[in-house]
């Protein structure tokens, strides 16, 4: 078994790989970022990797690419093991992206996704991420703009509740802003020729569907424990989150969050 690195990440449950596993189509993801970028005998380094799946997918792209994927959780670094047994060209790691055990210059392409979000030093970890990078490889960061905060008509009590969590989880490192952010983090890793698209990304009109809530549900169960620190116990968490769900369900409520994806290049 894989022994965990040691961090204060506020989704660490053994049930995070299958949500994260379920809330993404990794081929069409790799097909939408990735695809044009990748090329025969590459080493790329997926950093937050999960359980693996969209790394499984790069490498599916061509035989001869070759995959690494790192991740602080030992949990989900065992089931992006399992569940890429029968690709030899993957190997998974635990580690802290903040401080990655690679040596300068190892990679052609370095990527994360949903993660600087979590990360309480995110200026250290694109840097890392640029280090390990070749000379002339290019780096992926992808992340969200405005989570869990933008909604209409707004609830009063819900918003409240929901912007108290959010501060409070602040001291764990999670911005919920951090989108906005990665082209200047892009910047000061001295990234080039630096790309920015920004899209569309939780966009919830009217009720939501079914199984979409269910991975909401999931998210705010295992994020029970801190939701219940930041506004003072159980009922009050549980209360929160009902109310959120029952936010989501409605059939006048709009829901929605940015993702940014920056590109840049490392120099030669």
């Amino acid at each position: 078994m894989i022994k965990a690195a040691t961090i204060d990440y506020i989704m660490d449950d053994p049930r995070e790989a299958t949500r994260l596993k379920a809330k993404v189509d990794p081929e069409a993801w790799v097909h939408k970022y990735m695809a044009g970028r990748i090329a025969p005998r590459m080493e790329v380094l997926s950093v937050g990797c999960g359980p693996g799946v969209i790394l499984g997918a790069v490498c599916g792209l061509h035989f001869s690419v070759r995959g690494t994927g790192m991740d602080i959780s030992a949990d989900r670094v065992n089931e992006a093991i399992r569940l890429n047994r029968e690709n030899p060209s993957i190997r998974f790691v635990c580690g802290d992206a903040q401080a990655m055990q690679f040596p300068p210059d190892s990679f052609d392409l370095v990527y994360c996704r949903m993660l600087l979000q979590y990360l309480p030093k995110k200026e250290r970890a694109v840097a890392e991420m640029a280090r390990v990078c070749k000379p002339g490889g290019t780096v992926l960061l992808q992340d969200l703009d405005g989570q869990l905060l933008w909604h209409y008509p707004e609830d009063a009590v819900l918003q409240s509740a929901v912007e108290k969590v959010v501060g409070a989880l602040g001291s764990t490192g999670f911005d919920p802003f951090v989108g906005r952010k990665l082209f200047w983090l892009a910047r000061q890793a001295g990234l080039e020729n630096i790309q920015v698209q920004a899209e569309s990304y939780h966009l919830i009109a009217g009720e939501i569907e079914p199984e979409v809530l269910k991975q909401w549900e999931l998210k705010l169960d295992i994020a029970a424990p801190r939701i219940a620190r930041a506004l003072g116990g159980e009922d009050k968490a549980r209360e929160c989150s009902q109310r959120f769900l029952e936010y989501l369900s409605r059939p006048d409520t709009l829901t929605y969050s940015t993702v940014f994806t920056v590109t840049g290049e490392k120099p030669l």
